[in-house]
């Protein structure tokens, strides 16, 4: 099979014929019909991102996937041969330790999870890939017309899900995503509002971006300015006065400014979810969060159910995948395709390893 081939972040990056691999016990065969690029992939693969711990030695990067199961391993009960799936990168190690080892499958794991990442070491960006069967969902037969390379957006949209998850959102609240012009950002604004969300407030920088997501229903856009004591005012005007949630997906910020204002936009007893990243410190006022009863929470990744809650949005017709832009490439234009999924406001590009 066909094969893209990493020999570390940083080296020589290389299109291979190579074996195709086997499901292992607890594993998945799947061929890869789509598999989504993350933004941020040709600055991982250039090695630039110097704080990911990237697997050892050569492997297939890559994170998600659509396809179909061609093998399972042993121990793996309810997925058989034939059934169309989604893979997702978060994996979690199967134990009862109060902090289990946890990674991205042919991306990155934290210090002491290095040996789970060595487990899982190859990615999506083949002709076949195997997946542990803990991130491997069933796509509902309600789906079945929906191409593979617009199911991939869900990879994209789980993220946020999972953010929205830890910041409880209910249905009828007002919430402001902050980064909303971004690729988890956008996402965002789709799944709050699939999930009940009476208002969301998009806030960015993208002004094409802001001016299309502002044409969806109950989204007010706001453009932001790094005025803090402005840009939380004009926060809550679009929310009508009172904002529940903030959700921060802005990757790689070199200012707080952004994430301080949604902080402020806040209602009291409000909560603000970082799942974003950041380039410089986050000074909170402790004082303020005391008064207000403001809650700061940290979000990574998302639970194990969420891809499969959030197919079923989609399946009940809540959650509209045609709302995210998709581009598709061959597997041999990953170069290429890298480079777009990396441009401001670039549609969610999708590789197809079975394309021509």
């Amino acid at each position: 099979m066909r094969a893209w081939r990493l020999e570390a972040p940083g080296g020589a990056l290389e299109l291979q014929d190579v074996a195709q691999p086997s499901a292992g016990p607890g594993a998945v065969l799947v061929r890869v019909e789509a598999s989504p690029l993350l933004a941020y992939l040709g600055d991982y693969v250039s090695g630039r991102l110097t704080t990911y711990r990237p697997p050892p030695g050569p492997f297939t990067p890559g994170t998600s996937a659509v396809g179909t199961v061609e093998a399972v391993g042993q121990g793996v009960l309810t997925l058989r041969p034939g059934r169309r799936v989604l893979t997702t990168p978060y994996v979690v190690a199967a134990e009862t330790a109060p902090e289990p080892p946890e990674a991205l499958v042919a991306l990155t794991a934290e210090p002491g999870s290095e040996g789970l990442l060595e487990l899982w070491a190859d990615g999506t960006l083949a002709e076949y890939a195997v997946a542990p069967a803990a991130t491997v969902t069933a796509v509902p037969s309600g789906l079945d017309a929906v191409p593979s390379a617009s199911l991939a957006a869900v990879s994209r949209l789980v993220v946020p899900y999972g953010a929205l998850l830890r910041g409880r959102l209910a249905a009828g609240e007002t919430v402001v995503v902050h980064g909303a012009t971004g690729a988890f950002g956008s996402a965002g604004v789709l799944v709050a509002l699939a999930m009940g969300a009476a208002r969301v407030v998009a806030a960015g920088r993208n002004r094409e971006v802001l001016d299309r997501l502002g044409t969806l229903d109950r989204v007010r856009a706001v453009p932001m300015t790094g005025d803090v004591a402005a840009d939380a005012a004009a926060l809550r005007e679009a929310a009508g006065g009172v904002v529940d949630l903030a959700l921060d997906s802005a990757g790689r910020a070199s200012s707080a400014d952004g994430v301080l204002a949604a902080l402020a936009a806040l209602r009291r007893g409000g909560r603000l979810v970082l799942s974003g990243s950041m380039t410089v410190p986050l000074p909170l006022d402790y004082a303020g969060l005391l008064r207000g009863g403001k809650e700061v929470l940290g979000s990574f990744m998302h639970p194990p159910d969420a891809p499969a809650r959030l197919l079923q949005l989609v399946a009940a017709g809540l959650l509209d995948l045609a709302a995210v832009p998709v581009e598709t490439r061959p597997l041999a234009d990953l170069p290429a395709a890298m480079a777009r999924a990396a441009e401001p406001g670039a549609p969610l590009v999708v590789v197809e390893p079975l394309r021509a």
